[in-house]
């Protein structure tokens, strides 16, 4: 079967031991994408949060790695092939169990600002995990993303009552 990409959201709160667990939506399609149960995590390049996706985009990262150095050799720019590729590879790949659960390490969750729940967001290659006051310093134009954010922290929090 041929991978078709992240989308939906979800929330998930912080676990015990620092755990988190992935909402099935997302766990199905990682493994899928990974074939098996592997979660690439690193930071995203503009937004205050993270991104994951599963194995098969390294080949996607080395086609980008060799456009954009087309690119810049095409418009007469440096481009330093070495740095650009430790940025696109700079992930961490990391198993996660049955029931999704896995645990974040401290400098990624010091890097997207994580602190007691995710929410992920959908993003077609990709999804990304935010902490849901780095999302809602967001502008308009994740107006959707912002208020899926807000109804599930609603009922998070309706549930832990």
């Amino acid at each position: 079967m041929q991978f078709g990409g992240y989308s939906g959201q979800a929330y998930s709160p912080a676990g015990d031991k620092g755990r988190f667990v992935l909402p099935p939506v997302f766990r199905k399609a990682l493994k899928e994408s990974s074939d098996g149960r592997v979660l690439c995590l690193m930071k995203h390049n503009k937004w205050d949060c993270l991104v994951g996706f599963g194995l098969s985009r390294k080949e996607e990262l080395n086609d980008q790695l060799d456009r954009e150095e087309e690119m810049a050799v095409r418009l007469g720019r440096d481009f330093d092939r070495d740095t650009r590729a430790s940025q696109l590879f700079g992930f961490i790949e990391m198993p996660f169990d049955d029931s999704g659960r896995f645990v974040m390490p401290e400098h990624l969750r010091a890097l997207g600002k994580i602190e007691d729940g995710l929410y992920f967001q959908g993003g077609g290659r990709f999804f990304t995990l935010w902490n849901p006051a780095e999302l809602a310093k967001m502008d308009d134009e994740w107006a959707g993303a912002k208020a899926a954010c807000e109804s599930f922290l609603a009922e998070a929090k309706a549930k832990g009552k």
